[in-house]
């Protein structure tokens, strides 16, 4: 009679490592190891041996919280629909982590086919995200988001940018001379952060880092209430420094 085989055996290793990997895949935030076991049958003994080889190849990580996300391995084997998901979900755990870190609502743009787009927002009840009072894709010369993509973009661009979103005054602050603005631009320093202090709204100070992979302008920005002003810089700095794993993520 033919022994059950362990859960060690090589056939069996890979149907445990889908499992797992199905697991993790379901939970985008992040799944603890007991709930994966919960979900899986495995054995704690088994489980911790296996989450480790798959932490060691790439396929799932470990975030702060101690919780399990999909790992760049994983991501590069995905296609279509099911990349775009896992990737966004990958960037939103990051997003999250440096909300809190920051202590202000955190959001991730791009600049796509001429528009400026805010692909995704990290904010919660003590960090809430901007009033959209005006549209971000028309409003590009007053907020801290569309003043760092358009300074990564050459002066054509800019222009083309402009004639077709005409510069109105939002604020007492917001900048209306197109002339003024562009010399703004050319003179902010690729390595320091922008600033909209109360340009785009009344009671909001924002900050933008450049944040470019491939051929795509893209920016990480933070918003505050003006109450929270003085922290501005600081958090901004931060914002900076903590880039680096957003950019990995998008570069992938």
């Amino acid at each position: 009679m033919a022994l059950k085989p362990e859960p060690t055996a090589p056939f069996h290793s890979v149907q445990y490592a889908l499992r797992v990997l199905e697991s993790v895949s379901q939970h985008g935030d992040g799944v603890t190891d007991a709930q994966i076991s919960r979900e899986t049958g495995l054995p704690a003994g088994h489980l911790a041996s296996l989450l480790l080889t798959l932490r060691r190849e790439g396929y799932v990580e470990q975030i702060s919280d101690g919780a399990y996300v999909i790992g760049a391995s994983l991501l590069l084997l995905g296609s279509g629909a099911a990349r775009r998901q896992a990737l966004e979900g990958r960037l939103q755990v990051a997003l999250d982590e440096l909300r809190d870190s920051v202590g202000a609502a955190v959001y991730l743009s791009r600049y796509v086919d001429g528009e400026i787009s805010v692909t995704q927002v990290a904010d919660g009840p003590l960090t809430p995200a901007v009033n959209e009072w005006v549209d971000f894709r028309s409003s590009a010369h007053a907020s801290a988001v569309g003043k760092c993509l358009l300074g990564q973009l050459d002066h054509e661009a800019r222009r083309d940018h402009l004639s077709r979103h005409k510069i109105a005054r939002l604020t007492s602050r917001t900048i209306t001379s197109e002339k003024v603005l562009l010399s703004k631009l050319d003179a902010q320093p690729a390595t320091v952060p922008v600033l909209d202090l109360q340009e785009y709204a009344v009671g909001t100070v924002c900050a933008a880092v450049p944040l470019t992979a491939g051929a795509t302008a893209g920016c990480l920005a933070l918003s505050l209430p003006i109450e929270d002003a003085h922290r501005l810089r600081e958090a901004a700095d931060t914002l900076n420094r903590r880039a680096a794993p957003v950019l990995l993520s998008l570069a992938l």
